[in-house]
């Protein structure tokens, strides 16, 4: 369900679950953190490119599967994922088409350059679950659209189109959905013939000092985010999902 090519030193990390519209198991988060392992520790790797297919990025988490896991210790597949990405040395370019739901938009905040198909939806409906962000989402969101959008999109759960996207500063180009795949792996190879060493030490310089913030961020999510799991707006999020209808959160304080 995640497939994996490295080509012309491109490591290309693609969800392929289109059935489920990309959503991610736990399984798929194990495999994603073993991609982005490579990339910390082979040299041939110098660009991650991650993708959907043309018509979805993915759905954020599989709610069936996630619901089965719950978060239990910090050697979880999701938690390794996103040490994994956050601290990537190489470069990460993101390839968004259609929905990018939840973590789906969370991780692109930890990419360094991303493409978005005219098509493409952000969304972190993480509040209308009765859940709390992560990937450091509380603390990036805010610094990189200001806190008033921010806020619009935690709180809320509020869905954005590329465009303002784009105006907000969340992705650096919109392309028409027929060019996103090649445009992104276009910029991914320019990225791969630049000095290797000089591209690494670009990056870690823009991150240097952020990133103890960002990993202190995620653990202090993570720890909200299992408590949430087992409220009771949780649970009656999860079941009004299930049964196909609104929930009603009027009895909980």
């Amino acid at each position: 369900m995640i497939q994996v090519e490295l080509q012309d030193r491109v490591l290309s990390v693609r969800f392929d679950r289109a059935q489920r519209k990309n959503a991610i198991t736990a399984a798929m988060y194990e495999q994603l953190a073993d991609a982005f392992g490579r990339a910390h520790s082979e040299a041939e790797v110098r660009v991650v490119l991650v993708q959907g297919s043309d018509t979805c990025f993915t759905a954020g988490n599989d709610l069936e599967d996630f619901a089965a896991q719950r978060p239990r210790s910090e050697d979880m597949p999701v938690l390794r994922f996103l040490r994994a990405i956050s601290t990537c040395p190489k470069p990460v370019v993101a390839a968004v088409a259609g929905p990018a739901i939840g973590i789906g938009t969370t991780m692109l905040l930890h990419c360094d350059l991303i493409d978005a198909a005219d098509t493409a939806r952000f969304s972190m409906p993480f509040v209308p679950l009765g859940l709390c962000p992560e990937a450091a989402s509380s603390l990036l969101l805010p610094q990189s659209l200001g806190w008033t959008r921010a806020a619009s999109l935690l709180l809320l759960g509020e869905s954005i189109d590329a465009q303002t996207a784009l105006a907000q500063g969340l992705v650096n180009r919109v392309l028409p959905a027929s060019e996103l795949l090649s445009g992104a792996r276009d910029r991914a190879l320019r990225l791969a013939a630049l000095p290797a060493a000089a591209v690494r030490e670009t990056k870690r310089l823009m991150k240097l000092g952020q990133s103890d913030s960002v990993q202190s961020r995620m653990t202090e999510e993570f720890r909200s985010f299992g408590e949430r799991l087992k409220s009771p707006e949780a649970q009656e999020a999860f079941a009004a999902f299930a049964a196909k209808r609104a929930p009603d959160f009027s009895r909980f304080d």
